[in-house]
C-alpha cells in the first residue's frame, strides 16, 4: 500500500474562521505518522485538525500513512532521518512500533500518540496522549444496544489486529452482556466488505443488530443489510458528512463519536506547546475526546460542522 504523502489532496479548509491567525514563534517541523489507509473520510478529519493547527502554531507539518505496521515503523524512521522537531503518531499495532517510537527518543524529537495505542503510550515513552478509552466507548455502545433491545450482535473489524479496534468490540461485549460475534473485514477493499458482511447475514438470519468501527463500513453495511434481505439495524462508531444523512434517513441509527479533528489539532498543538513552552498536557493521563453519541435527536447540530469536513 502506497503512503498518503503530505504534498497532496489536502482536505478542503474548514469555515467559521478556524483559520483565523497566527502564532508568532519559531517555525518548527512536525512529522505526523498514521495507520489510516488513503481515501479513509474518518483520516481526513485527523489531517484537517491537525492542519488546523499547522496553520494557528506556525507548524510545518509532514503527514503520511501507512496501514501496516512495518510500514509505518519505516515513515517514522524517515521522520527521525530528516530531522524534524517533534513526532505525533497513532500506535495501533504498539509492539511493531514502539522500536520506532525509542529510535525517535534516542534522537531527541518528542513523541506524542493518539487515536490508538492508549494502553501502550506511556511504557512507549510518549509525552502525551489524545483520544478515547476504547474499552470505555465499547462498553457505553454494548450497553445501548442492550437498551435498544438488540439480541444478537455482530461487531465489524476492518483491521485485525488493531488493538484500539478489538478493544471496541470488546468493550461491545462487555456493555451488551449477550451474544456478541467478530467478524474480520478487509477495511480496504469495500466490496470484499459488503460482500462478507452480506454472507454473515444470509448464514445467521437472527442477527439483529451489526456494530461497524467506521462509518465506511457502516454505510456499506447499509447495503449488505438490503442485499441479504436483513432486518438487522445498524450503529458505528466513528462518523463523516455522509453518516449524518444515514442517521437523519434512519439508515444508520446512532455513532459513537470520538471526535477525530480534535485528535488531530491536540496532537500538533500539543507539540508545539512542548517545544515552546515545555509544557506537557494530560499530567501523565491520556486526554479523551470521547465517546459521545449522535443520533437523529442532536444530528442537526453536528451537521453544519461536518459541512465544513471537521465533524
Amino acid at each position: 500500500m502506497t503512503a498518503c504523502s503530505s504534498t497532496g489532496g489536502k482536505p478542503r479548509d474548514a469555515g467559521g474562521g478556524m483559520g483565523a491567525g497566527q502564532a508568532d514563534t519559531p517555525r518548527f517541523t512536525i512529522a505526523m505518522v498514521t495507520h489510516g489507509p488513503p481515501g479513509d473520510t474518518f483520516w481526513d478529519l485527523i489531517r484537517k485538525g491537525a492542519e488546523t493547527a499547522e496553520k494557528k502554531d506556525n507548524i510545518d507539518l509532514k503527514y503520511s500513512a501507512e496501514l501496516q505496521a512495518p510500514d509505518q515503523a519505516t515513515l517514522v524512521q524517515n521522520a527521525i532521518d530528516s530531522k524534524v522537531d517533534a513526532l505525533a503518531m497513532t500506535l495501533a499495532k504498539p509492539d511493531a512500533l514502539a522500536p520506532a517510537v525509542a529510535s525517535a527518543l534516542k534522537a531527541g524529537i518528542p513523541v506524542v500518540a493518539f487515536n490508538a495505542g492508549i494502553d501502550d503510550w506511556k511504557a512507549a515513552g510518549a509525552n502525551a496522549y489524545f483520544g478515547q478509552d476504547e474499552m470505555i466507548s465499547g462498553r457505553a455502545a454494548g450497553k445501548r444496544l442492550a437498551d435498544d433491545g438488540a439480541k444478537k450482535v455482530v461487531c465489524i473489524i476492518q483491521d485485525q489486529g488493531n488493538v484500539a479496534l478489538e478493544s471496541r468490540c470488546a468493550g461491545v461485549a462487555a456493555g451488551f452482556g449477550g451474544s456478541v460475534q467478530n467478524l474480520n473485514v478487509n477495511g480496504t477493499d469495500m466490496p470484499s466488505v459488503q460482500s462478507t458482511i452480506t454472507a454473515k447475514l444470509q448464514q445467521d438470519p437472527s442477527i439483529d443488530y451489526v456494530i461497524a468501527l467506521g462509518a465506511p463500513i457502516a454505510l456499506t453495511a447499509v447495503d449488505s443489510i438490503a442485499a441479504a434481505h436483513s432486518t438487522a439495524r445498524i450503529a458505528t462508531f466513528d462518523t463523516n458528512a455522509a453518516l449524518v444523512d444515514a442517521i437523519n434517513a434512519g439508515t444508520v441509527q446512532w455513532v459513537v463519536d470520538q471526535q477525530p479533528f480534535l485528535q488531530g489539532y491536540l496532537a500538533v498543538d500539543s507539540l508545539w506547546l512542548y517545544l515552546n513552552n515545555g509544557n506537557v498536557i494530560g499530567g501523565g493521563q491520556p486526554t479523551l475526546t470521547g465517546p459521545a453519541f449522535i443520533d437523529k435527536s442532536n444530528v442537526e447540530a453536528i451537521a453544519q460542522y461536518a459541512k465544513n469536513g471537521t465533524r
